[in-house]
């Protein structure tokens, strides 16, 4: 799904118009966003957690170049847990 299909669907189950829809979705987003940069959780009941978990470098060999290793700095990553009922619609 695109979000611009999200937005449309939104609009019609919430009977919002097309740009209110959007308005709010994109502030959601934006927050959710904010929120994950300052290194908090994101917990959205029924569905699932949102957090960011950090990656310490390591040595990769890259495909095809055995006799060449690259170190990858470190990074965060987001990491997503489906709540139970998300789990148990999808499983």
């Amino acid at each position: 799904m695109k979000k611009s299909n999200f937005y449309e669907i939104t609009a019609k189950s919430a009977h919002l118009t097309k740009k209110a829809a959007k308005d709010a979705i994109d502030t959601f987003l934006s927050e959710m966003t904010k929120t994950l940069k300052k290194g908090d959780k994101v917990v959205l009941s029924g569905f699932g957690t949102f957090s960011i978990g950090k990656v310490g470098p390591k040595d990769v060999v890259p495909f095809g170049k055995e006799d060449k290793r690259v170190t990858v700095k470190s990074h965060n990553v987001i990491s997503f847990k489906a709540a139970k009922p998300l789990r148990k619609a999808i499983w």
